[in-house]
């Protein structure tokens, strides 16, 4: 799976890593998937459950994650639940079953389908200028609103440059710092365009800001009310939800998340209480892997957005992936080795890493791993349990 990490949206690991490194993560395991709701499986389910189970053993031992949870959907339609790793590295305590956790990236295919349901509506035109909802906001060198449409918005088109890359260096410090999205717009601004709208594809947070910027000018209510009572809400998502201003904490049964000292080296710090402002309609939502499969149920499955906007969310653009990835609006679309494709995202945000993704016939992954992937080797490897879901 192409990977993006929400901080700073810096290239993809290459999709020809994580498919080598299919065959070489089964290590022994020792822990063991459990269920905990009907249609939920409460044991691996053979050969392909065992080796998903190794997988996350091995993120554990091998990658340092303090934990890694996942919930799959077979074809039979059944979910079954893993676990690895401990909750909390202090207290040692188990990692609970499909326990809440922040889903960063994956939040924009939550805002993607609330900009689409009001294409639907009217009140929103794909391939108009972002002007004619934010008029004179978007400008800056090279950057001019009445040239980007809504639709490069969506697709990481629009060269926007990423407002995230302030918190690379130094991300720590902004942990409990609230954010305005207009200041998160602010400083994306006051870098130069990356290129002219439309020529290229680059992965940038910008892009979602503005997208949340556009719903609140299109329907005049904050983008936590649309994203819930659209998406979460329609969805059936019970243990979803867009935390409100101020709220830095995780609501339900969750692991915690931890980041290093320095953002990609030193001791593990706990940071399980932050304040995700700064992610906003990009990357604020908190979940659960069996919500996410829910979702991608409901989207890909047409109970989310009618059939002309469902076709514009996936069509694609490439992304310069090796194996043939390309994005919609809000969801890659990833070639499987064994064939067909998937669909879905991923996100990270410090404390958490994570992807979901599903197939056509059904079949889905979502994972967690308890600190945000650092390296192209670990999205890598993160990666590789997605695909064995689908190619065992």
């Amino acid at each position: 799976m192409p990977h993006h990490r929400s901080r700073s949206g810096r290239r993809p690991a290459a999709l020809a890593t994580a498919l080598a490194l299919l065959g070489t993560l089964a290590l022994p395991g020792c822990s063991t998937a459990r269920g905990h709701a009907p249609g939920r499986a409460s044991s691996p389910a053979g050969p392909a459950g065992d080796a998903i189970q190794r997988r996350l053993d091995d993120l554990v031992r091998k990658d340092g994650y303090p934990a890694v949870l996942a919930a799959v959907r077979g074809r039979d339609g059944r979910v079954r639940d893993y676990t690895a790793g401990v909750a909390d590295l202090r207290t040692r305590a188990k990692v609970p079953v499909d326990g809440q956790v922040r889903i960063g990236s994956i939040t924009k295919g939550f805002t993607s389908a609330v900009i689409l349901q009001l294409v639907g509506e009217g009140r929103i035109g794909l391939d108009k200028p972002v002007e004619s909802y934010l008029p004179g906001l978007i400008r800056g060198a090279g950057i001019d609103g009445r040239r980007i449409t809504v639709r490069q918005i969506l697709q990481h088109t629009s060269g926007l440059p990423d407002y995230a890359t302030i918190f690379d260096r130094n991300y720590l410090s902004y942990q409990h710092v609230y954010m305005e999205p207009r200041t998160l717009l602010d400083l994306a601004l006051k870098q130069k365009a990356h290129f002219s709208p439309g020529t290229r594809w680059e992965y940038s947070n910008t892009n979602y800001i503005v997208a949340g910027l556009i719903i609140e000018k299109a329907t005049g209510r904050p983008v936590i009310e649309e994203i819930t009572n659209r998406v979460i809400k329609r969805a059936g998502l019970r243990h979803t939800y867009f935390p409100i201003v101020g709220d830095q904490t995780i609501h339900e049964a969750h692991p915690r998340g931890y980041a290093p000292e320095t953002g990609t080296t030193g001791p593990l710090r706990d940071v399980t209480e932050l304040d995700p402002s700064w992610a906003w309609s990009a990357g604020q939502i908190v979940s659960t892997n069996g919500d996410l499969i829910r979702y991608l149920a409901a989207l890909l499955g047409g109970r989310l957005l009618e059939p002309a906007q469902l076709k514009e969310m996936r069509t694609t653009v490439g992304t310069g992936d090796k194996r043939g990835a390309g994005y919609g609006l809000g969801l890659f679309r990833t070639p499987l080795p064994c064939g067909g494709a998937v669909w879905g995202h991923d996100g990270g945000i410090p404390g958490y890493g994570t992807a979901a993704f599903a197939a056509e016939d059904g079949r889905a992954i979502a994972i967690a791993a308890t600190a945000e992937p650092v390296s192209d080797a670990k999205v890598a490897h993160l990666d590789a349990v997605v695909l064995s879901a689908f190619c065992p």
